[in-house]
């Protein structure tokens, strides 16, 4: 459920279709995201699932996965 949400959070911020991520996909390189694409994923998932996920966590997110593991923890 939370991997979904967090699939149409990056799909909806970087204009592409949620069927093109995978937990395995990465930001930058198979999505295309710059540093403040993964900023705005970061503050929106910490907004809609009410978490608090270090700044500092941001050079660790380098898949959809990484980022479903973070909330995890945050949680």
């Amino acid at each position: 459920m939370e991997l979904q949400k967090l699939k149409e959070i990056t799909a909806g911020i970087l204009n592409i279709s949620v069927d093109m991520i995978t937990e395995k996909s990465s930001f930058y390189d198979d999505l295309g995201a710059d540093s403040l694409d993964l900023f705005q994923i970061l503050t929106t998932m910490e907004d809609t699932f009410d978490v608090d996920i270090a700044e500092k966590g941001l050079e660790y997110f380098h898949t959809v996965g990484d980022a479903a593991r973070a909330l995890a923890a945050a949680r």
